[in-house]
C-alpha cells in the first residue's frame, strides 16, 4: 500500500524514525544499517518501504535500498520469521553479510543475531537458499570460491566478520587463497 516515503527526517530513535511527509509524520521502524546512513535530523530523507497490517497494529518498514526491502520481504516469508526477527537479522548484518552466510551455509554467523538460535539460523539457511545471492546479492559484493576460503581462515583465526571482511575489499580481485591469506594478515597486522 505505502511503497515509498519522501520528506523531512524529523526525530531519529533507534530503531524507529518519523518522517514529515507534508505535515504528516509517519514512524517507520529501519533497520541499524539504514538507521546509519540516515542524514541528521531536518534533512530530506526518502525510504523505501513495507507496510504491515495486523489486528492491532499498523507498521511502516523502511529501507535505504531495494536490496534491504527485498531481503526483508524474503525473511518474513519464513514460517516463525515475523517483522521484528526480520529487521533483527537486518540490523545485525548487512544484505552482502547476509547473502554470503546463505550462499556458505554459515548458521554460526546468524546465531550471532540477537533473537536468532541454531534452528532458526539453520531454517533461514535452508529456505532462504537460492533465493539470496543472485536476486537480491546482484547490488552485494559476492565472493568467489577463493575469497570464501580466505573469509573462513581469518574467521577461523578469531577475526571478527567485519574485521575478516575488510580485509577482504582491500585485496586483488584474483587472489590465490594462500597469497590473499598473507595479505589479508598483512593488512589486518597495521
Amino acid at each position: 500500500m505505502i511503497g515509498k516515503l519522501t520528506g523531512i527526517l524529523s526525530d531519529k530513535n533507534p530503531p524507529q524514525v518519523i518522517v514529515d511527509c507534508g505535515g504528516v509524520g509517519y514512524e517507520v521502524q529501519v533497520p541499524m544499517g539504514t538507521f546509519y546512513n540516515l542524514p541528521a535530523s531536518g534533512e530530506k530523507v526518502s525510504l523505501l518501504t513495507h507496510f504491515v497490517v495486523r489486528e492491532d497494529a499498523q507498521i511502516l518498514y523502511g529501507f535505504a535500498s531495494e536490496a534491504e526491502r527485498a531481503a526483508f520481504r524474503e525473511l518474513i516469508k519464513i514460517s516463525g520469521v515475523g517483522p521484528r526477527t526480520a529487521l533483527s537479522v537486518l540490523s545485525g548484518m548487512s544484505v552482502g553479510e547476509l547473502s554470503q552466510a546463505v550462499t556458505l551455509q554459515e548458521a554460526g554467523r546468524l546465531i550471532k543475531v540477537p533473537g536468532i538460535g541454531k534452528k532458526t539460523a539453520e531454517r533461514l539457511l535452508l529456505e532462504l537458499k537460492g533465493k539470496l545471492g543472485a536476486d537480491i546479492g546482484a547490488s552485494a559484493t559476492l565472493v568467489n570460491d577463493a575469497q570464501a576460503d580466505i573469509l573462513q581462515a581469518l574467521l577461523a583465526l578469531g577475526y571478527s566478520d567485519k574485521e575478516a571482511a575488510a580485509a577482504l575489499k582491500a585485496l586483488p580481485v584474483d587472489v590465490g587463497v594462500s597469497e590473499g591469506i598473507k595479505l589479508a594478515l598483512k593488512a589486518l597486522a597495521r
